[in-house]
């Protein structure tokens, strides 16, 4: 019979297990990293949800908000890990809207983003202080952002953030005059670059021969305008939007063999350049499109929004493709389908709590919009029927009840 007591009591006495106290000290933690543990052992602080007591303050513009998402005026939309979350600004978490309303002092987090606490308002009525890359994960990871409203881009197109006491300059408009040699652009009448430069035009084109975006060839100035408080980023998106259709498609070679396609060459007079320019810098020219055919711009008019009651009714807002709602108005579409993804699953089904069982959600009508635009054609739609079949979710048309379509005057 095995003596179990006698065996381990060999095990423990066989001298490879002796070590001397040198050995043993390779196990000790040192006294920084043991008071760096300790202090990593419990948070400093973790946010609450609590009771928002001025909830009454912010009721209303969350009813507002959900106005808007079902009329089409905002839309839902993915963001990046680089997404900068604003002040002011909503966005959905867990299916629920969340109102950015203070971003505290920053600082930087663990992997050297600024992060903050903040004040964040529930839909719900309740508040919390997250902070502020808790938020981003949140919203990159299982949310979205809202987007603005279109005249609130517009009031902001000249930011009150850059205000100082003198007002600031934030850089030069420009506009260029290829002196290229190559037929391809030399024979190309009222060609010009528009662009934006936070430094003095003539240090920007000094290389310019060897610069793809100057077509790798000196650059007449033909007008430059100082500006001050305008974002860089929302100029170049609003030149390039309003000129799409006249941008030169050109390809250029640089001096290392590669190719390029400049995106800030547009085929424009220059006297319609200035009054662009000129709306620019008044912040009007949100209110215009270009007219290429005519070479002038065109007012937007904004039609007035659905008076069409839907009171009681359940509206799925959606946008569509021209191509498709053409089709739907003239009634050669009668079905408008949709994939199943998992983004879009609480959007076209339910579980119902009784049974546990998902259903299609049933819509009384189709709000459709065409593009993203503030003055985009839209048309309300009834549905008569809702199916499912391999992923795909079949809206089957009715009647249509509205339709909006934008109209443009001369200016």
């Amino acid at each position: 019979m095995m003596d179990i007591d006698k065996e381990l009591d060999e095990i423990f006495d066989d001298p490879l297990l002796n070590i001397t106290a040198k050995e043993a000290a390779l196990f000790d933690i040192p006294a920084d990293m043991r008071k760096a543990a300790k202090s990593k052992s419990k948070a400093d602080y973790v946010a609450q949800h609590k009771l928002c007591e001025d909830f009454e303050r912010f009721r209303s513009l969350f009813q507002q908000v959900h106005h808007d998402l079902k009329t089409g005026r905002r839309a839902l939309i993915k963001i990046t890990k680089t997404t900068n979350l604003q002040v002011g600004h909503y966005y959905v978490v867990d299916g629920q809207l969340v109102f950015l309303e203070s971003i505290g002092e920053k600082r930087k987090s663990s992997n050297d983003l600024p992060d903050a606490r903040t004040r964040c308002i529930y839909e719900n009525g309740t508040e919390a202080d997250i902070l502020l890359q808790t938020l981003r994960k949140s919203v990159v990871g299982n949310g979205f952002a809202v987007t603005e409203l279109q005249e609130e881009m517009e009031s902001r197109f000249f930011s009150d953030d850059d205000l100082t006491d003198n007002d600031k300059v934030t850089g030069y408009i420009y506009v260029l005059r290829s002196l290229s040699e190559d037929p391809a652009i030399k024979n190309v009448q009222d060609l010009y670059k528009i662009g934006f430069s936070i430094n003095a035009v003539e240090e920007r084109i000094a290389n310019a021969e060897h610069e793809p975006t100057y077509l790798m060839a000196p650059v007449e100035i033909v007008a430059t305008y100082k500006v001050v408080n305008l974002h860089s980023q929302k100029f170049e998106d609003l030149v390039h939007q309003l000129l799409k259709a006249v941008q030169l498609q050109v390809t250029v070679i640089d001096d290392k063999g590669e190719s390029h396609e400049p995106q800030e060459w547009f085929i424009v007079p220059l006297d319609v350049v200035d009054a662009i320019i000129e709306r620019v810098m008044d912040g009007s020219i949100v209110h215009y499109t270009y007219n290429a055919e005519l070479q002038c711009l065109e007012r937007r008019i904004v039609k007035p929004q659905s008076t069409f009651d839907t009171t009681g009714m359940k509206i799925l807002t959606l946008n569509i493709k021209k191509i498709y709602f053409d089709e739907i108005m003239s009634g050669k579409k009668k079905i408008e389908y949709r994939e199943l993804k998992q983004t879009t699953l609480n959007k076209y089904t339910y579980i119902d709590e009784a049974d546990g069982k998902r259903y299609l959600r049933r819509y009384d009508a189709l709000r459709l919009f065409v593009g993203y635009h503030k003055d985009r054609e839209s048309a309300l739609v009834q549905v008569t029927d809702t199916k499912y079949a391999n992923g795909i979710v079949e809206y089957h048309l009715g009647a249509i009840l509205e339709h909006i379509s934008p109209t443009f005057s001369s200016s």
